[in-house]
């Protein structure tokens, strides 16, 4: 039998992927920090087929079967089927697991399909296909983006860049590129996810992207992101803290505000996510630390500050921001080395 596990990581957007054409191709480019303590967990094993069916697949959250996840399977195994031969001729039994919450604004779909999209390209490579290291990676990055665009960029570490820009030749919209130009300042960089609500989100981002189909400031969005992606090319490059500081937030506040000005529209923040910002804003004038929030399309803050400064923050945090977390959760994470094998025994 045939077993494959990977791991990988979720993604924080600092540029937002937000709105879509096509397959699942981004209306703007985005980069993103990869996390590490965030991750997807992925087992596929093939068995051999028990009907006549063109493809079967059994899906696994926790142990347990999950139904609901297997629509968006079913549409991501339509589009992907001519890329892999073997699905044609064998039954996958899929397991997956997490190491935070699903649903909650944590980039649970892109950890899911980057670790999937991985196992999938790795059996290929067990069935003689050869693959330089490159090259799978790239097509990970491909496949991963058929089921959740901002999968893609997980597959790549420390930092991911995805989307035809004006910027990078090398970028592309089918797939991700690893960026790997930032100054040492965002080694090691800290993520703390304050967790204001722990539930599955109210309005999808898959319904969330087609809501600005309609949205009248789509177009100026877009303007705007590929000039906010030229600021924060020159503040990662530099260093420059309070370049990347108003620029992530600036990034971090139009995608609520384009969430606001759907048609319908609709509110994915909390009130202690308001909370938590005007704190970390108050404490950061007072202290003179380098603090930067930015939210994923949910309620719950990303704070973002640099290794060194972690044991002030992280004290910080337990004395001012813990009230406005569900239960006191908190996940602290860091920019880490990408998606990594599970070796079986």
């Amino acid at each position: 039998m045939t077993q494959v596990s990977w791991k990988c990581p979720s993604n924080i957007a600092l540029i937002k992927y937000w709105g879509k054409k096509g397959n699942q191709l981004p209306a703007n480019a985005s980069l993103s920090f990869t996390l590490n303590e965030c991750f997807t967990k992925t087992t596929v094993k093939l068995l051999p087929k028990t009907s006549n069916e063109k493809f079967e697949f059994s899906f696994f959250f926790d142990l347990k079967p999950n139904p609901a996840f297997e629509p968006k399977l079913n549409s991501f195994f339509k589009n992907i089927y001519e890329m892999f031969k073997f699905l044609n001729e064998y039954k996958l039994e899929i397991f997956s697991e997490n190491s935070f919450p699903h649903s909650s604004g944590i980039a649970s779909s892109a950890s899911a399909f980057g670790a999937l999209a991985l196992c999938l390209c790795s059996i290929e490579k067990q069935f003689g296909v050869n693959f330089d290291t490159n090259e799978f990676y790239k097509k990970a990055s491909k496949v991963a983006r058929l089921g959740s665009g901002s999968a893609c960029r997980s597959v790549f570490a420390p930092i991911a860049l995805w989307g035809k820009n004006e910027i990078f030749e090398q970028a592309n919209d089918e797939y991700a590129i690893p960026y790997n130009f930032a100054h040492k300042i965002f080694d090691n960089f800290c993520d703390t996810i304050l967790i204001v609500d722990s539930g599955a989100k109210e309005v999808s981002s898959s319904i969330g992207h087609s809501l600005l189909n309609n949205n009248p400031f789509a177009i100026n969005r877009f303007n705007e992101a590929n000039k906010n992606l030229n600021f924060l090319n020159i503040a990662l490059q530099s260093g420059d803290f309070e370049l990347f500081n108003s620029t992530a937030e600036s990034e971090a506040l139009m995608l609520h505000a384009l969430m606001m000005t759907s048609k319908p529209y609709f509110i994915l923040m909390k009130p202690n996510t308001l909370n938590i910002i005007e704190t970390v804003w108050k404490y950061r004038k007072s202290s003179k630390l380098n603090l930067t929030i930015t939210l994923d399309a949910g309620a719950n803050v990303h704070l973002l500050y640099p290794y060194s400064q972690k044991l002030q923050v992280r004290d910080f945090i337990n004395d001012e921001l813990l009230k406005y977390c569900s239960n006191g959760k908190i996940i602290n994470d860091f920019v880490g080395n990408g998606p990594e094998k599970v070796e079986i025994a």
